[in-house]
């Protein structure tokens, strides 16, 4: 056995980032109030996290790449039938990682564009569409939310199942970096040019994300006040 580095510090930092940024998300939108200016700040941050990790796909380090990860039919089906060796993400777990990134990204992006509805929030983008294309995103904001959380339980079930089942830890890799392995070698790349890129990307969603670019609708006039 050896000691690998298998999940690089930009990763995990990603990873729990994203999940206290989701946490906090859930917490802040379902106490609405003077909570949901918090509810916008962190879908800011969720969106400037998914940039980052989708160019750190493509520029991180060996075990982070989607080159490396992303399998095809013939790869799940080895790893079903138990055939599969290797080191990051298995070929069905990155289905999971997959979905993940998908749903949160449509969540944010429904976000952007919700309307005013009975929490009183609204997206930064929402005059920018109309009160029906509007009303629809406030409807799956909601509604992917909910199999948002269906998915994460899964991958949760999944984590306990791989430590108590197959004697797997996967919780430990994600916040050492290191694994013990019998075969493999060390994540490799993922430079400091690498890692300004995707942290300019990121950056870059974010800001664009936060609507400060967007002009604002003029607000309704006062009412006139009667002469008498």
């Amino acid at each position: 056995m050896k000691k690998v580095l298998v999940w690089d510090l930009p990763t995990r930092l990603f990873h729990w980032l994203l999940v206290a940024a989701i946490a906090g998300a859930y917490f802040t939108g379902e106490n609405g109030g003077n909570w949901l200016v918090w509810h916008e700040r962190l879908g800011i941050l969720i969106v400037g996290l998914i940039a980052f990790r989708l160019a750190w796909g493509f520029a991180g380090s060996t075990y982070a790449r989607f080159a490396t990860f992303v399998r095809g039919p013939v790869a799940i089906k080895s790893y079903l039938a138990g055939q599969w060796q290797g080191l990051g993400h298995n070929p069905l777990g990155a289905l999971s990682v997959l979905g993940l990134l998908t749903l949160v990204a449509l969540q944010f992006s429904t976000g952007l564009f919700a309307q005013n509805d009975d929490t009183g929030f609204a997206g930064p983008f929402y005059a920018l569409v109309s009160d029906q294309l509007g009303g629809l995103a406030t409807s799956l904001h909601h509604k992917i939310f909910d199999v948002l959380m269906i998915l994460i339980g899964l991958h949760v079930a999944a984590i306990v199942y791989y430590v108590r089942v197959k004697k797997d830890n996967l919780v430990k890799p994600m916040i050492t970096g290191h694994k013990e392995v019998s075969h493999g070698d060390s994540a490799r790349g993922g430079s400091l040019p690498a890692l300004i890129f995707a942290l300019l990307v990121g950056l870059a969603a974010s800001y664009g994300a936060s609507g400060a670019w967007v002009e604002k609708p003029p607000a309704p006039p006062a009412a006139a006040t009667p002469a008498w």
